[in-house]
């Protein structure tokens, strides 16, 4: 859709080609499959308005997340409950994987949204690995790293009991922490204390966000 909304600004030939019904349809589609149902009107057109439209909807739905946690974090952190909302508030909007693509996988947004979108995809939608991999890397954000940091139960009293991991958001898709950090971030509150630090390496940041769980 960007690439053809940009191609469309080449020239009147090429405008005319590019808001066509047939390609935008076929974009719906994939994206939306459902809204491409047997009970849309077969002589519908203009498509690529109704792409738009429901494109400005989902992007509306993900503001309203966005804004949650970043007011939620606006300290510094974030807790478990706020977390697991933020992901949950995406499977109730039935966001698809090429929405979580367009509208969270993207570098403006802090790491930890990243995170949410990610943490989404893997466990709720259950993207094929190498899709969502591709995706990190169009997003330029494979290469941001968030720190994991938690105090298990039985650990709960004992000094120094906290244990941690760093990955990086292209690893946890590999599952190269077998799947720990994925746990703790489900389980969150079930822990009796758990914190998670976020750092974004990619962007050269110093600056970290704390998820308390």
């Amino acid at each position: 859709a960007p690439a053809l909304s940009s191609l469309a600004c080449c020239s009147r030939d090429w405008q005319e080609i590019c808001v066509s019904d047939c390609l935008w349809k076929s974009l719906l589609k994939e994206r939306w499959p459902l809204l491409c149902g047997a009970d849309k009107d077969p002589n519908f057109k203009d498509w690529r308005g109704f792409y738009v439209k429901q494109h400005e909807e989902q992007k509306r739905q993900a503001e309203s997340v966005i804004n949650l946690v970043e007011q939620r974090s606006q300290f510094g952190s974030l807790n478990a409950g706020d977390y697991l909302h933020a992901i949950s508030c995406l499977e109730r909007m039935q966001f698809g994987f090429k929405d979580v693509q367009m509208l969270l996988l993207k570098p403006k947004l802090n790491v930890l949204l990243n995170l949410i979108g990610l943490h989404y995809c893997l466990n709720n939608l259950q993207v094929p690995a190498f899709h969502i991999t591709e995706a990190l890397w169009t997003g330029k954000i494979a290469d941001r790293q968030f720190c994991v940091k938690w105090r298990p139960p039985y650990n709960f009293r004992i000094r120094g009991g906290d244990q941690s991991r760093c990955v990086y958001l292209k690893d946890l898709v590999k599952g190269e922490d077998d799947g720990e950090v994925l746990t703790v971030l489900e389980r969150g509150a079930t822990y009796e204390l758990s914190r998670v630090q976020v750092s974004d390496s990619f962007s050269g940041s110093d600056d970290e966000l704390e998820v308390i769980l």
